[in-house]
């Protein structure tokens, strides 16, 4: 393999032994985002971190996919803590997620400008070849009369032509994928910043809004009011919510009512009270 054949690969491809984690991820994105859809919140979490614990651990810093593929396993475990009313553990992995990418582009950079820079030079060798030939091929296509040689040449020169033309289109389509590559990871990096400085301080908020309450139990009574009668918001939404608020206060009878409610489960009847005994009367002595 010639050292831009090399390089490519390396940039462009993944090597086969380094797939696991984006293929996995591929695998299971789709069910794991039904269930979430579902409120089924618990479950994908438990998912999503069984294979992080699994396969997370052994990405190749140098894989610019299966590290793209970490940062969205990162944030789905968010999104699937914020549904279950664990925020504080979504912000541990938003913050995890937005290392990853910040070290993904740090990386990746420097390569795929290495590869930009071959693909370059290459166009430019390829594009000056072309040049050099183009005049040599017009006079023999509109000369009359060719000999047997000038037609052999003539046609040597069109295949030439042709290899030269399909060459810059490979380096302009990879120069294409470079710059699409790059933008991808720069705005993986953006949002994944903004998501965790917005939860932390979503965090910071409602800790203040629980201090002027008087603490987390009123906090959580004032708060279940105004979702139960915000009934015009999606369901999904209001589920979230809720669940925050139960894991807050584990304890509020009518935060699990809610929550139970929203997710369509029928509310368990109260264990029936055991029958008092009746006395028996004493016997008579005979």
């Amino acid at each position: 393999m010639s050292r831009l054949g090399f390089l490519l690969a390396c940039a462009l491809a993944t090597s086969l032994g380094a797939q696991n984690l984006t293929d996995r991820f591929k695998e299971v994105r789709g069910p794991w985002e039904i269930q979430l859809e579902r409120g089924d919140a618990p479950t994908v979490r438990r998912g999503v971190e069984a294979l992080l614990g699994r396969e997370g651990l052994t990405v190749n810093p140098s894989d610019y996919n299966d590290m793209h593929a970490l940062v969205a396993l990162r944030s789905l475990a968010a999104r699937a803590c914020v549904a279950e009313g664990s925020w504080e553990d979504a912000v541990v992995h938003l913050q995890k997620a937005q290392a990853v990418a910040e070290e993904n582009l740090h990386t990746a950079e420097p390569l795929l400008a290495k590869t930009r820079m071959e693909h370059e030079l290459k166009l430019r060798e390829f594009q000056d070849a072309m040049a050099k030939q183009a005049p040599r091929l017009k006079e023999l296509e509109e000369a009359p009369g060719l000999s047997q040689d000038q037609m052999k040449v003539r046609q040597q020169l069109k295949i030439f032509m042709d290899e030269q033309k399909a060459a810059i289109a490979h380096s302009e389509r990879a120069l294409k994928d470079i710059e699409g590559i790059l933008t991808r990871l720069r705005q993986t990096k953006d949002s994944t910043a903004k998501a965790a400085a917005d939860w932390q301080a979503f965090l910071a908020k409602e800790k203040a809004e629980m201090a002027e309450a008087g603490g987390t139990t009123r906090f959580v009574a004032e708060k279940l009011e105004q979702v139960k009668a915000d009934d015009a918001r999606p369901q999904s939404e209001r589920l979230t919510y809720a669940r925050r608020l139960q894991k807050l206060d584990p304890a509020n009878k009518d935060v699990v009512r809610l929550v139970n409610g929203l997710l369509g489960k029928d509310e368990a009847p109260e264990p029936a009270k055991p029958a008092k005994k009746r006395k028996s009367a004493p016997k008579k002595k005979g």
